[in-house]
Protein backbone atom coordinates (compact mmCIF):
# COMPACT_ATOMS: atom_id res chain seq x y z
CA UNK A 1 0.00 0.00 0.00
CA UNK A 2 1.37 3.42 -1.01
CA UNK A 3 0.14 6.38 1.01
CA UNK A 4 0.33 8.99 -1.75
CA UNK A 5 -1.54 6.69 -4.11
CA UNK A 6 -4.22 6.12 -1.48
CA UNK A 7 -4.67 9.87 -1.01
CA UNK A 8 -4.71 10.57 -4.75
CA UNK A 9 -7.20 7.86 -5.65
CA UNK A 10 -9.46 8.58 -2.69
CA UNK A 11 -9.78 12.27 -3.60
CA UNK A 12 -10.19 11.54 -7.31
CA UNK A 13 -12.85 8.90 -6.72
CA UNK A 14 -14.82 11.18 -4.37
CA UNK A 15 -14.58 14.10 -6.82
CA UNK A 16 -15.76 11.93 -9.71
CA UNK A 17 -18.99 10.95 -7.99
CA UNK A 18 -20.19 14.51 -7.14
CA UNK A 19 -22.18 16.11 -9.95
CA UNK A 20 -22.26 19.89 -10.46
CA UNK A 21 -25.96 19.84 -9.59
CA UNK A 22 -25.24 18.15 -6.25
CA UNK A 23 -22.61 20.80 -5.56
CA UNK A 24 -24.98 23.64 -6.45
CA UNK A 25 -23.13 24.57 -9.66
CA UNK A 26 -24.29 25.06 -13.23
CA UNK A 27 -23.12 22.09 -15.28
CA UNK A 28 -22.66 23.87 -18.60
CA UNK A 29 -21.92 22.01 -21.81
CA UNK A 30 -19.09 19.91 -23.18
CA UNK A 31 -17.97 18.56 -19.83
CA UNK A 32 -15.30 15.90 -20.14
CA UNK A 33 -15.82 14.47 -16.66
CA UNK A 34 -19.10 13.36 -15.02
CA UNK A 35 -18.08 14.73 -11.63
CA UNK A 36 -16.55 17.97 -10.49
CA UNK A 37 -13.46 19.51 -12.04
CA UNK A 38 -10.47 20.24 -9.83
CA UNK A 39 -11.07 23.98 -10.11
CA UNK A 40 -14.67 23.52 -8.98
CA UNK A 41 -13.61 21.62 -5.87
CA UNK A 42 -11.02 24.33 -5.17
CA UNK A 43 -13.65 27.04 -5.56
CA UNK A 44 -16.12 25.37 -3.21
CA UNK A 45 -13.42 24.55 -0.64
CA UNK A 46 -11.98 28.07 -0.76
CA UNK A 47 -8.45 27.11 -1.80
CA UNK A 48 -6.40 27.80 -4.92
CA UNK A 49 -6.49 25.41 -7.85
CA UNK A 50 -2.74 24.80 -7.54
CA UNK A 51 -3.11 23.98 -3.87
CA UNK A 52 -5.90 21.49 -4.47
CA UNK A 53 -3.96 19.95 -7.36
CA UNK A 54 -1.08 19.36 -4.93
CA UNK A 55 -3.44 17.61 -2.53
CA UNK A 56 -4.84 15.42 -5.28
CA UNK A 57 -1.33 14.41 -6.26
CA UNK A 58 -1.23 12.72 -2.87
CA UNK A 59 0.49 15.35 -0.72
CA UNK A 60 -1.50 16.08 2.45
CA UNK A 61 1.48 17.17 4.53
CA UNK A 62 0.81 20.33 6.51
CA UNK A 63 -2.86 20.57 5.59
CA UNK A 64 -4.91 22.20 8.33
CA UNK A 65 -8.03 20.75 9.95
CA UNK A 66 -10.01 23.66 8.50
CA UNK A 67 -8.96 22.86 4.93
CA UNK A 68 -9.71 19.16 5.43
CA UNK A 69 -13.18 20.04 6.72
CA UNK A 70 -13.72 22.36 3.75
CA UNK A 71 -12.70 19.57 1.37
CA UNK A 72 -15.05 17.17 3.11
CA UNK A 73 -17.93 19.60 2.58
CA UNK A 74 -16.98 20.25 -1.05
CA UNK A 75 -16.78 16.55 -1.83
CA UNK A 76 -19.93 15.73 0.16
CA UNK A 77 -18.08 13.21 2.32
CA UNK A 78 -20.04 11.32 4.94
CA UNK A 79 -18.78 10.81 8.50
CA UNK A 80 -16.67 7.76 7.69
CA UNK A 81 -15.13 9.35 4.60
CA UNK A 82 -14.35 12.57 6.44
CA UNK A 83 -12.68 10.63 9.25
CA UNK A 84 -10.69 8.71 6.63
CA UNK A 85 -9.48 11.94 5.01
CA UNK A 86 -8.32 13.25 8.40
CA UNK A 87 -6.59 9.93 9.09
CA UNK A 88 -4.74 10.10 5.78
CA UNK A 89 -3.59 13.61 6.66
CA UNK A 90 -2.36 12.53 10.09
CA UNK A 91 -0.38 9.72 8.50
CA UNK A 92 1.15 12.16 5.98
CA UNK A 93 2.12 14.63 8.71
CA UNK A 94 3.64 11.94 10.88
CA UNK A 95 5.96 10.87 8.08
CA UNK A 96 6.63 7.29 9.18
CA UNK A 97 5.34 4.25 11.05
CA UNK A 98 3.33 5.31 14.06
CA UNK A 99 3.97 3.58 17.31
CA UNK A 100 0.73 2.32 18.78
CA UNK A 101 -0.26 0.18 21.67
CA UNK A 102 -0.76 -3.40 20.58
CA UNK A 103 -1.40 -6.73 22.22
CA UNK A 104 -1.06 -10.27 20.98
CA UNK A 105 -4.19 -11.44 19.20
CA UNK A 106 -4.28 -14.55 21.40
CA UNK A 107 -4.28 -12.60 24.66
CA UNK A 108 -7.81 -12.28 26.01
CA UNK A 109 -8.28 -10.93 29.52
CA UNK A 110 -10.13 -13.41 31.76
CA UNK A 111 -12.53 -10.66 32.75
CA UNK A 112 -13.44 -10.01 29.12
CA UNK A 113 -14.07 -13.69 28.48
CA UNK A 114 -16.20 -13.97 31.63
CA UNK A 115 -18.26 -11.01 30.46
CA UNK A 116 -18.80 -12.58 27.04
CA UNK A 117 -19.81 -15.86 28.67
CA UNK A 118 -22.33 -14.05 30.88
CA UNK A 119 -24.17 -12.53 27.89
CA UNK A 120 -27.15 -14.55 26.68
CA UNK A 121 -26.96 -13.13 23.15
CA UNK A 122 -24.26 -14.07 20.63
CA UNK A 123 -21.31 -11.82 21.50
CA UNK A 124 -17.83 -11.83 20.02
CA UNK A 125 -14.75 -9.63 19.62
CA UNK A 126 -12.70 -8.92 16.50
CA UNK A 127 -9.76 -6.69 15.71
CA UNK A 128 -9.57 -4.20 12.85
CA UNK A 129 -8.11 -6.82 10.50
CA UNK A 130 -11.26 -8.88 11.19
CA UNK A 131 -9.50 -11.64 13.12
CA UNK A 132 -11.88 -13.55 15.39
CA UNK A 133 -10.45 -12.82 18.87
CA UNK A 134 -12.95 -14.11 21.46
CA UNK A 135 -16.58 -15.19 21.71
CA UNK A 136 -19.16 -16.81 23.90
CA UNK A 137 -20.53 -20.26 23.12
CA UNK A 138 -23.56 -18.98 21.19
CA UNK A 139 -21.41 -16.74 18.97
CA UNK A 140 -19.06 -19.64 18.30
CA UNK A 141 -22.05 -21.73 17.27
CA UNK A 142 -23.41 -18.90 15.14
CA UNK A 143 -20.09 -18.43 13.35
CA UNK A 144 -19.22 -22.12 13.12
CA UNK A 145 -18.81 -21.94 9.31
CA UNK A 146 -15.99 -19.40 9.78
CA UNK A 147 -14.38 -21.11 12.75
CA UNK A 148 -14.51 -24.51 11.03
CA UNK A 149 -12.33 -23.36 8.13
CA UNK A 150 -9.19 -24.41 10.01
CA UNK A 151 -7.31 -21.11 9.78
CA UNK A 152 -5.77 -19.56 12.89
CA UNK A 153 -6.84 -16.97 13.70
CA UNK A 154 -10.19 -17.25 11.97
CA UNK A 155 -10.63 -14.16 9.81
CA UNK A 156 -13.89 -12.94 8.31
CA UNK A 157 -12.25 -11.21 5.34
CA UNK A 158 -10.44 -14.41 4.34
CA UNK A 159 -13.66 -16.37 4.82
CA UNK A 160 -15.63 -14.00 2.60
CA UNK A 161 -13.17 -13.82 -0.27
CA UNK A 162 -11.14 -17.03 -0.10
CA UNK A 163 -13.98 -19.42 0.83
CA UNK A 164 -16.48 -17.74 -1.45
CA UNK A 165 -18.70 -20.75 -2.12
CA UNK A 166 -19.25 -21.33 1.60
CA UNK A 167 -19.46 -17.66 2.53
CA UNK A 168 -22.03 -16.91 -0.18
CA UNK A 169 -24.26 -19.58 1.31
CA UNK A 170 -23.70 -18.32 4.86
CA UNK A 171 -24.19 -14.64 3.92
CA UNK A 172 -27.30 -14.31 1.69
CA UNK A 173 -26.45 -10.63 1.14
CA UNK A 174 -22.89 -11.51 0.13
CA UNK A 175 -22.34 -8.66 -2.35
CA UNK A 176 -23.26 -5.98 0.16
CA UNK A 177 -21.40 -7.69 2.98
CA UNK A 178 -18.25 -8.12 0.89
CA UNK A 179 -18.26 -4.41 0.09
CA UNK A 180 -18.67 -3.56 3.77
CA UNK A 181 -15.74 -5.80 4.71
CA UNK A 182 -13.44 -4.05 2.24
CA UNK A 183 -14.69 -0.60 3.21
CA UNK A 184 -13.92 -1.35 6.86
CA UNK A 185 -10.43 -2.59 5.99
CA UNK A 186 -9.82 0.51 3.86
CA UNK A 187 -10.74 2.73 6.80
CA UNK A 188 -8.35 0.84 9.05
CA UNK A 189 -5.59 1.17 6.45
CA UNK A 190 -6.04 4.93 6.51
CA UNK A 191 -5.46 5.02 10.27
CA UNK A 192 -2.65 2.47 10.30
CA UNK A 193 -0.93 2.49 6.90
CA UNK A 194 2.21 0.81 8.27
CA UNK A 195 0.56 -2.24 9.85
CA UNK A 196 2.54 -5.17 8.37
CA UNK A 197 -0.19 -7.71 9.16
CA UNK A 198 -2.78 -5.62 7.34
CA UNK A 199 -0.44 -5.17 4.38
CA UNK A 200 0.06 -8.94 4.24
CA UNK A 201 -3.71 -9.58 4.47
CA UNK A 202 -4.52 -7.09 1.70
CA UNK A 203 -1.80 -8.56 -0.50
CA UNK A 204 -3.07 -12.09 0.08
CA UNK A 205 -6.67 -11.18 -0.71
CA UNK A 206 -5.78 -9.03 -3.72
CA UNK A 207 -3.65 -11.82 -5.17
CA UNK A 208 -6.30 -14.50 -4.79
CA UNK A 209 -9.64 -12.72 -5.19
CA UNK A 210 -10.79 -10.59 -8.10
CA UNK A 211 -13.87 -9.59 -6.08
CA UNK A 212 -11.59 -8.17 -3.41
CA UNK A 213 -9.33 -6.37 -5.92
CA UNK A 214 -12.30 -4.67 -7.55
CA UNK A 215 -13.69 -3.44 -4.25
CA UNK A 216 -10.31 -2.38 -2.88
CA UNK A 217 -9.75 -0.23 -5.98
CA UNK A 218 -13.01 1.65 -5.31
CA UNK A 219 -11.46 3.34 -2.23
CA UNK A 220 -14.75 3.25 -0.34
CA UNK A 221 -14.75 3.53 3.45
CA UNK A 222 -17.53 2.81 5.90
CA UNK A 223 -18.25 2.59 9.60
CA UNK A 224 -19.66 -0.72 10.82
CA UNK A 225 -21.36 0.28 14.06
CA UNK A 226 -24.90 -1.05 13.98
CA UNK A 227 -27.28 -2.59 11.49
CA UNK A 228 -29.07 -5.71 10.31
CA UNK A 229 -27.55 -8.95 9.08
CA UNK A 230 -29.03 -12.00 7.40
CA UNK A 231 -27.34 -15.36 7.88
CA UNK A 232 -28.10 -18.84 6.63
CA UNK A 233 -26.88 -21.15 9.35
CA UNK A 234 -26.26 -24.80 8.40
CA UNK A 235 -28.05 -26.06 11.55
CA UNK A 236 -31.02 -23.74 12.13
CA UNK A 237 -31.51 -22.09 8.74
CA UNK A 238 -32.24 -18.44 7.99
CA UNK A 239 -31.64 -15.79 10.65
CA UNK A 240 -32.44 -12.09 10.56
CA UNK A 241 -30.48 -10.34 13.29
CA UNK A 242 -29.54 -6.83 14.34
CA UNK A 243 -26.16 -6.00 15.82
CA UNK A 244 -24.64 -3.38 18.10
CA UNK A 245 -20.94 -2.70 18.55
CA UNK A 246 -18.77 -1.40 21.35
CA UNK A 247 -15.10 -0.47 21.12
CA UNK A 248 -12.86 -1.76 23.92
CA UNK A 249 -10.53 1.07 25.01
CA UNK A 250 -8.36 -1.28 27.08
CA UNK A 251 -7.71 -3.30 23.93
CA UNK A 252 -7.02 -0.77 21.13
CA UNK A 253 -8.46 -1.88 17.84
CA UNK A 254 -10.77 -4.48 19.34
CA UNK A 255 -14.55 -4.21 18.88
CA UNK A 256 -17.25 -6.28 20.53
CA UNK A 257 -20.34 -7.28 18.54
CA UNK A 258 -23.64 -8.47 20.03
CA UNK A 259 -26.55 -9.85 18.00
CA UNK A 260 -30.24 -10.07 18.78
CA UNK A 261 -33.45 -11.12 17.06
CA UNK A 262 -36.87 -9.54 17.15
CA UNK A 263 -38.68 -11.08 20.16
CA UNK A 264 -41.21 -13.69 19.11
CA UNK A 265 -39.92 -13.85 15.54
CA UNK A 266 -38.88 -16.97 13.66
CA UNK A 267 -35.27 -15.81 14.00
CA UNK A 268 -35.69 -15.50 17.76
CA UNK A 269 -36.96 -19.09 17.92
CA UNK A 270 -34.10 -20.31 15.74
CA UNK A 271 -31.55 -18.46 17.84
CA UNK A 272 -32.89 -20.21 20.93
CA UNK A 273 -32.68 -23.51 19.07
CA UNK A 274 -29.08 -22.71 18.19
CA UNK A 275 -28.34 -21.98 21.86
CA UNK A 276 -29.74 -25.40 22.81
CA UNK A 277 -27.71 -27.06 20.06
CA UNK A 278 -24.53 -25.30 21.24
CA UNK A 279 -25.18 -26.32 24.86
CA UNK A 280 -25.77 -29.94 23.84
CA UNK A 281 -22.57 -30.02 21.80
CA UNK A 282 -20.65 -28.52 24.72
CA UNK A 283 -21.99 -31.17 27.09
CA UNK A 284 -21.15 -33.93 24.63
CA UNK A 285 -17.62 -32.59 24.20
CA UNK A 286 -17.18 -32.26 27.96
CA UNK A 287 -18.51 -35.77 28.52
CA UNK A 288 -16.20 -37.22 25.89
CA UNK A 289 -13.22 -35.48 27.45
CA UNK A 290 -14.14 -36.77 30.92
CA UNK A 291 -14.55 -40.33 29.64
CA UNK A 292 -11.20 -40.11 27.90
CA UNK A 293 -9.53 -38.83 31.07
CA UNK A 294 -11.07 -41.65 33.12
CA UNK A 295 -9.88 -44.23 30.62
CA UNK A 296 -6.32 -42.96 31.00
Amino acid sequence: MDHRTDVREFLRSRRARVTPKQAGLLAGRNRRVPGLRREEVALIAGVSVDYYARLERGDLSGVSEEVLDALARALLLDEAESAHLHALARAANHGGPRRRRQRASSTVRPGLQRFLDSVSAPAWVRNERMDFIAANALARALYAPILDQGRTPANNARFVFLDEAVSREFYPDWEQGASEVVASLRGYAGKNPHDPELTALVGELATQSNAFRTRWAAYDVRFHRTGAKRLHHPVVGDLELTFETMELPSDPGWTMYAYSAEPGSASDERLRLLASWAASNHLEATGSASTSDTAR
